[in-house]
């Protein structure tokens, strides 16, 4: 290739790759319309990547409904970019159907069959979301003409090259020239950590089982015996995919009774789980009700004006003591709004003065409590936020059953609150938060707010915001109930602790609040490892920290310096090396930097930080290989060193599913 095109290396090809490679295909005209040499370096089918690969359980599903899912960026995504709209997933499975669309593989039978079934109120399952994730990327490509090459193989490190560039050295042997690279790793696995790595040592050397935190899917559950107790740390979406592994994987089912719930009916081949976590209870379910009253308008307590005004008085922010009454107030408004608007019969007074004198008042005023004591006779309506994250705390239970009756009755509840028509205030406040964690990204500058408060936010703020919205279908919560009815599933508590027992060889699991214990030969800690490029196992990530090309993300705080784990990237999303500086040439995008990020892919028409994101990503990459090409100096190039690679099968795909 001429040293003038621009050669640029993307280092994994799921969605967020086929996201960016969309926005570089969208701003080329008016950022740099000469011609490109695109790289992408992906193990599997390009798309969806690892995590949404084809090769998983059939009952996995997304926690998100159909008509929810797109991965385009319409005319709601503030960015630089113009908007390219798209279909959904909802949307491109009519088309699928009707023939609209048909660069699409010979689909199995089973796919078909999902694709008839499928509606916008669908919780899809992995497999097909796989196959618009592999369209996507595929269109993507396309519209850059040929200029991408993808390489079915693995990225082993990035190497700087004496006459400019960087060395990408693959999996199988060979290695490519790049003028840019762009790190897109999605979730990586780490080392465990200190007492991962302990529970992992005591099972083997006592014959037991540990699955260390990973993406459960990824974890060989073969070694758990039918009846077998098993201790399950975390109750997060990596436990719902554990219990479908486990119980209708192994060959049971669920059976609707007759007064409409569910009974499982056992294989025998299914383990006995003991689970607990923090909070003690699973997320929260999505929501099947609708907005009945004044419709959502724009933000209008969490603001870029009053964020800067608060930037104006204080110059750093805590998140804690400045932003977090904004967004309490901000969902409390939204939340309170549908109630007295949408249910009015709930309501002692009008939601006009109600929203009058609610917006005078701070959030955490006594004045506020008040007032919606006198708007809402009903306490049971109050929005307690500080509930809604801890439900159970400061609560002592009396014993093992008074903690099943507490936990059983809460899932109870929530599916009451969130899975019928009669409580769309809850949809309200699914809303708003959703908005707002949309926005903290583009209104809060990172560097403004202080050490502790950027832990905050990438802890426990991103924590709680997945515990509220980012939970599983209804049915999943009701077939944890059949569950526990079955006697296959047991609640350990709040505040899990997990010990180890040298003199009997098992793990012991306990909750001072509930006062239950158990102990077992196995453990599972059901979540996703800790983000840490410093105990990455990418090889990547390890080239990039090895070499000092880059660094973690660091905080000092009044305590002593905390890391994130996260790739440290600049605000234009360049890698920052060890000594501090940003690589003009070297990007990061995804879960794993210090970006806000925010997923792949979203809803149609809110505004997606994924979205923004992926738009500035690609005009940053697209301007850097404009200055590559107006470099005068030339610099040897390397022809490409494979075929594009989306023409080969994967060993691991089913016949009829793949790239075309």
């Amino acid at each position: 290739m001429p040293a003038t095109i621009p050669a640029i290396v993307f280092i994994g090809g799921g969605p967020r790759t086929a996201g960016v490679l969309e926005r570089i295909s969208a701003n080329r005209p008016e950022v740099f319309a000469g011609p490109l040499q695109i790289h992408v370096v992906e193990p599997h089918v390009p798309g969806s990547g690892r995590i949404w690969r084809y090769d998983q359980d059939p009952g996995l599903l997304l926690n998100s409904m159909a008509a929810d899912i797109t991965m385009f960026t319409d005319e709601s995504v503030d960015c630089a970019g113009p908007a390219a709209p798209g279909p959904g997933l909802a949307e491109w499975a009519a088309g699928v159907l009707d023939a609209s669309i048909i660069d699409v593989p010979d689909f199995p039978q089973p796919l078909w069959d999902q694709l008839r079934a499928l509606t916008g109120t669908t919780f899809p399952t992995r497999q097909l979301q796989s196959q618009y994730l592999e369209w996507f990327f595929r269109r993507a490509s396309r519209s850059l003409g040929r200029s991408v090459t993808v390489h079915r193989t693995t990225a082993l490190g990035i190497t700087p090259r004496a006459g400019g560039g960087y060395g990408v050295e693959l999996g199988n042997g060979r290695s490519l020239h790049a003028d840019i690279v762009v790190t897109a790793l999605g979730h990586t696995h780490s080392r465990p950590d200190a007492a991962s790595a302990g529970f992992t040592d005591f099972a083997a050397r006592h014959g037991g089982f540990h699955a260390a935190p990973s993406y459960t899917t990824d974890v060989d559950y073969s070694p758990i015996a039918a009846g077998q107790d098993v201790i399950v740390a975390g109750m997060g979406l990596a436990f719902v995919d554990l219990l479908a592994l486990l119980m209708e994987g192994r060959g049971g089912r669920f059976q609707e009774t007759g007064d409409g719930g569910l009974r499982y009916l056992p294989s025998g081949r299914e383990p006995r789980l003991w689970a607990g976590s923090r909070r003690g209870v699973p997320y929260h379910s999505k929501i099947s009700a609708a907005l009945r009253g004044l419709a959502p308008g724009p933000l209008r307590f969490f603001t870029a004006d009053a964020v800067n005004s608060l930037l104006d008085a204080h110059g750093e922010l805590d998140f804690r003591q400045h932003i977090w009454p904004l967004i309490a107030k901000e969902a409390g408004y939204c939340y309170y709004r549908e109630l007295l608007t949408g249910s009015p019969e709930s309501a002692a007074m009008e939601w006009e003065e109600f929203a009058a004198r609610y917006a005078e008042m701070d959030w955490c005023s006594g004045g506020r409590t008040e007032l919606v004591a006198a708007a809402v006779p009903d306490p049971g309506l109050h929005l307690d936020l500080e509930r809604l994250d801890r439900p159970f705390d400061g609560v002592q239970f009396a014993g093992h059953q008074e903690l099943q009756d507490a936990v059983a009755g809460y899932i109870e509840t929530d599916l009451s609150l969130r899975d019928s028509p009669d409580h769309p205030e809850t949809l309200a406040l699914f809303l708003a938060l959703l908005h707002i964690y949309m926005e903290v990204g583009r209104v809060v500058p990172a560097e403004r707010l202080n050490a502790k408060s950027q832990q905050v936010i990438h802890g426990w703020w991103h924590g709680f915001f997945s515990f509220v919205d980012s939970g599983p279908p209804p049915h999943r919560l009701r077939q944890m109930l059949a569950l526990h009815r079955a006697g296959l599933l047991q609640f350990l508590g709040p505040d899990l602790e997990v010990s180890t027992d040298e003199t009997s060889g098992t793990f012991r699991a306990a909750s001072r609040q509930s006062g239950v214990s158990v102990s077992a030969k196995a453990l599972i800690e059901a979540r996703l490892p800790s983000t840490s490029v410093a105990r990455s196992l990418n090889p990547v990530l390890a080239s990039l920290h090895g070499s000092g090309l880059g660094s973690e993300q660091q905080l000092l705080t009044s305590d002593g310096i905390h890391s994130t784990g996260k790739l440290l990237v600049s605000a234009t999303h360049q890698l920052v090396d060890s000594h501090g500086a940003a690589q003009p040439t070297l990007f990061g995008v995804g879960p794993g930097t210090s970006g806000w990020g925010a997923g792949a892919f979203a809803r149609p028409y809110t505004n997606a930080a994924p979205f923004r994101e992926n738009d500035a990503a690609a005009r940053s990459v697209l301007a850097a290989a404009r200055d590559v090409a107006c470099a005068s100096v030339p610099v040897p190039s390397e022809p490409a060193t494979t075929e594009p690679a989306t023409t080969e099968p994967a060993p691991s795909e089913p016949a009829g599913v793949g790239n075309n």
